[in-house]
Parts: C-alpha cells; structure tokens; sequence
C-alpha cells in the first residue's frame, strides 16, 4: 500500500496547486481555527523554534483539503496509509526542520528575492478570479490566513529554487551512467517522427501549390524550398521543427505527419498559423534491447544527459542537506497532550479487528483468547506491521514537480 506523504502535501506542493483546493469548494469556514491549538514549541533548528501550532495548522489544512476532518475519516486515512497521530506529526516537522535549514543555507548564501518577483507571480494568480472576494475565499480556502501569508509561501519557494540551483557539479556523467538513462527512457521515444515543414501564410495557397509541385517532381529540393519560402524560423535549418515526441504540434500538423513516412512529403496541410508543406525525416525506433548509444538522436541523448546532470546536481543538495541535519543544533520535543487532530490509533485498530472478527467465533475460543491474551495481541502486532510497511513505502502522493 502506497503511502501519502504528510510533509509532501504540506511543505513542498505548488503554492497554485494548493490554490486549486480553494477554487475546489473550500470555504474559510472550514478553514477556521481548530480547538486543539496548544501553544509551544514542537521543535528548534540551530535556535530558531518551530511553533507546535505551526505544525497543527499545517496538519488541518491536509484534512480540509482531503475532506478527512472529523475523527472517523481522519483515522481511517491514517489507518489506510500507515500512520499514527505521532508518526503525522513527526513528518510534519521533519518537513518544517528542512525547510529551516535551507531557510539558514539560503540566508548564508546572500539568496534574496525581489520583492517584484513575488508581485508578478502573486499578481498572475490573483488576475484568475473576478474580484477580491473570490481571491481571499480561494486563500483561506487553501489554508492561507491571508494574501501576505501566500506572498510568504511564494517567497520561501523561490528561495528554496535559488538556493537548490547553486548546487553544481564539475563532472560529466558517466557513458555507463548516460547508457542506462537511455535505456529507461527509450521506450517513451518509440516511433517518434521528426520532421520539417515549408510555411506559407493561409492567403497564399497558389504559391503553396506551386512549391509542392516543384517539390514531388524533383525540381526543388525540400530544404532549398523551406530556406527560400518558409515564414517562420525555421527556414534557416531547412525547415527543421525537430522531434513530435519533444514538441506539441497543433492537431492539423500532427495528423499530416502521422500519415508520413520517413522521406515522404504531405499534401497542403491548413492550420492556424497558415499552410504547411510537411516532410518526414525520421522516425525512431527504439531497439529491443540497447547495449549502446549509437544511433540513439541527439536530441533524445541531450534529453537524458541533461536529466543525469540535474539529478547529480540533487545528489550534491541532498548531501549537503543529510549533513545539515546530521550536524545541526536539532530538538524534537515531546508531542504535547490535546492535539485536534490527535486519535487513539491502538484503540481504533482494536476495535477495527473487533468489527471484522468472525461472527461465529465461538465463546470458548474468545475465553481461551483472554486466557492467554495473543488474539488481541496479535491483531495489534499486525496492525502495527502494516503500519511499518506503509511508512518504509514512501512513495510521493501526487499533490500537485
């Protein structure tokens, strides 16, 4: 069973996508202030404290966004997903310690953001709604207390972005490593067509006609024709626009070049951007099995290469970040009594084994069950194996990369 990741939904989803919950339905209503607010401090990061009601807040704007907020919902999704009371609460604040320490690195770094940034990517969302009105209702809805939290949220991530990208690597991946990338994604660029096109504007069909003609009785070869004719850029490279397996291409350019094969050119094919003589000049194929780069496109290598050396570059963040935590000032206090979103999870999985327990189970097996107390042991032991094994499946919930 996979498992949802509390501190992923929390910390690290887009600051849109969590906008997308409130243009969901959420209201502020639902937003409010839970009871369970304890005050203190669940934990500090090299002296800088991390406030328990930070860390509640954060847990009920999960439960909003999922529809979980009343007790029985609540325990049955942690139930679900391996979780107990506690076990949310930690990777909660696991998060809220990472997001500090790279608050700490950024800061070191001299990482600033302008605040003008913030004003057009908090200006570009706030434009989808039809006043202010629907905007704070898609805030709180979210779990934002108001537009300067949101601006807060923006901010922190686009420190976090600046900051991650300062992580490099002098080295060039590995062909080994390179090989094996290649490998794991030359399925998804099977039967991909690259082709070229000839533009012409939609008024000059006649001249378009004239072309191709030229074209199909060998007359004018395609690269001369696009180099001479074509409206648009790529005119310089014979009319090259690349792979369709890397490029989005409207719908009429699409089916054209579905119907080619490779040195086949098409009819005059009308789009929105005007007439298009379309020419095939690849297809690939991806082999059964690769042993080898050879023959694998550029373009599909420079796609590989480049998703290598960003992961190396994640790999260097990831390192400095393991030691930050290894080598920081970090306590964890005691998780605090009161809790609004706190459940009795042993009590709940008892009674869980108690409603699917067989109803012919005879009296003199529950006596024998009491004597020795393994049925009720056992049941629990198994609930908490299944609780392990959700939490060592940490497989990301989709939030909203």
């Amino acid at each position: 069973m996979k498992k949802h990741s509390v501190a992923k939904m929390v910390l690290t989803a887009g600051v849109a996508a969590a906008c997308v919950w409130g243009m969901a339905g959420c209201s502020a209503e639902e937003t409010s202030e839970p009871t369970g607010l304890t005050g203190g401090v669940a934990a500090t990061v090299n002296g800088v404290e991390i406030a328990e009601d930070d860390v509640t807040l954060a847990v009920e704007s999960v439960r909003t966004n999922y529809g979980i907020t009343d007790e029985a919902s609540w325990a049955d999704w942690m139930h679900t997903y391996g979780y107990t009371s506690e076990t949310v609460r930690s990777e909660v604040i696991d998060g809220y310690v990472e997001q500090e320490l790279v608050r700490q690195g950024a800061e070191a770094a001299g990482i600033v953001i302008d605040a003008a940034e913030i004003d057009s990517y908090v200006n570009s969302m706030k434009s989808q709604f039809e006043d202010d009105e629907a905007w704070l209702t898609a805030l709180t809805g979210a779990g934002f207390a108001d537009e300067a939290e949101y601006r807060e949220t923006i901010e922190t991530s686009l420190v976090v972005e600046r900051f991650e990208q300062t992580f490099t690597v002098d080295a060039e991946p590995a062909e080994e490593d390179l090989l094996m990338y290649a490998q794991m994604y030359a399925s998804s660029f099977d039967g991909a067509k690259k082709s070229s096109h000839i533009l012409f504007d939609a008024a000059d069909e006649a001249l378009a006609q004239e072309v191709l003609d030229k074209i199909n009785s060998g007359e004018l070869a395609f690269a001369d024709a696009a180099a001479e004719y074509s409206m648009d850029g790529s005119a310089a490279d014979g009319g090259n626009v690349g792979w369709d397996a890397l490029t989005t291409f409207v719908t009429e350019y699409q089916t054209g070049l579905d119907a080619l094969e490779v040195g086949e050119v098409s009819g005059l094919v009308t789009s929105q951007f005007g007439i298009h003589i379309i020419q095939c000049t690849d297809v690939y194929t991806a082999p059964e099995e690769m042993t080898s780069l050879d023959g694998f496109p550029q373009e599909f290598y420079d796609i590989v290469y480049d998703m290598l050396y960003e992961q190396m570059c994640a790999d260097e963040y990831q390192a400095w970040l393991d030691e930050q935590l290894e080598s920081g000032d970090i306590v964890i206090n005691d998780m605090p009594e009161g809790l609004s979103y706190y459940v009795d999870m042993e009590a709940y999985e008892a009674e869980h084994a108690a409603d699917n327990a067989p109803e012919d189970a005879t009296v003199e097996g529950d006596v024998e069950a009491s004597a020795d107390g393994t049925e009720a042991e056992g049941a629990a032991a198994e609930g908490e194996d299944a609780a392990a094994e959700g939490e060592a499946d940490t497989a990301e919930q989709p939030a909203a990369e």
